[in-house]
Formats: C-alpha cells, sequence, structure tokens
C-alpha cells in the first residue's frame, strides 16, 4: 500500500541526537514513530495518519496516547520506501523528495500537536542516533485507507 507511512514501537523512553546532541527525548511510557512518505500523498492524508495514530488503542490495557496522554518521538524516514525485491540494492524511487515530504511531516507533527499530544522531533534530512527502550515489544506499521 502506497501512503503515508509509520512505524511505532511503544517505548518506554527514546531519544534523537544530532552530532552527539539530543535533539528530542520522551522520559516516559509512550510511542516512538517513524514517519515516511511517497510521491502521491497529500496533507490530509498525513493528517488522518496522525489521527489514526494518536487514537489507535496499541498501549498498555487496550488505551490510546490519546487517552493516556502519552507522549511522541516523531522522526522523519524515508527509507520506509525502501523497495528490496529485486538485487541487494534497495531502491528509494517510491520514497518522495525532501521538498514534497518534509511538509507533509510538519504536518502530521502538526496535527498531532493540535489533537493536544506533546511531540518531540528529530531533524529532517540530518544524520541521527535514535535510542529507545521498546517496551512490549510491541511494534505496529501503521497505514490508511486513501
Amino acid at each position: 500500500m502506497d501512503g503515508v507511512r509509520a512505524v511505532a514501537q511503544r517505548v518506554s523512553s527514546a531519544q534523537v541526537s544530532v552530532a552527539g546532541e539530543v535533539i528530542g527525548r520522551i522520559d516516559e511510557p509512550g510511542l516512538m514513530v517513524l514517519v515516511g512518505v511517497t510521491h502521491t500523498d497529500t496533507e490530509e492524508l498525513a493528517a488522518k495518519l496522525a489521527a489514526k495514530l494518536w487514537q489507535l488503542r496499541i498501549m498498555p490495557d487496550e488505551q490510546s496516547c490519546a487517552d493516556l496522554n502519552a507522549p511522541l518521538l516523531v522522526v522523519s524516514q524515508f527509507t520506509l520506501y525502501a523497495d528490496t525485491r529485486k538485487g541487494r540494492r534497495p531502491s528509494w524511487s517510491k520514497a518522495a523528495p525532501g521538498p514534497i515530504s518534509e511538509p507533509l511531516v510538519e504536518c502530521f507533527i502538526e496535527e498531532l500537536r493540535r489533537l493536544g499530544a506533546t511531540v518531540q522531533t528529530g531533524r529532517f534530512g540530518a544524520d541521527m542516533e535514535v535510542s529507545l527502550v521498546n517496551q512490549g515489544p510491541m511494534t505496529l506499521i501503521i497505514d490508511i485507507d486513501e
């Protein structure tokens, strides 16, 4: 399925660093969210995915982040659209370029905040180091219907 894609991990803590400096951190149970964008995505799809993620019952006791006011750490990751079906070298042709994807990732983040979420972020296009403690473990690919 093509469309804004997210991989969400339930975490007890997570952080993202750039050049050794922590730029985003959550120190309580919440979600670490990797977001990928493809060429046909729109602000409407990004907002729809954000709302779904905020309400998805993947926290303990079948609660959502909205129920618990759980924080999120959101990091853009174009590699979610890697095509590895042929050969040994991934193709990135399905990943939208920065001028398309950066505003849509920002839209996703802003929609989460509009819904009431506390959101920490990475830095778009930066070489980031992400560390987390996956709780459960719980890792899901989040898709939406177009």
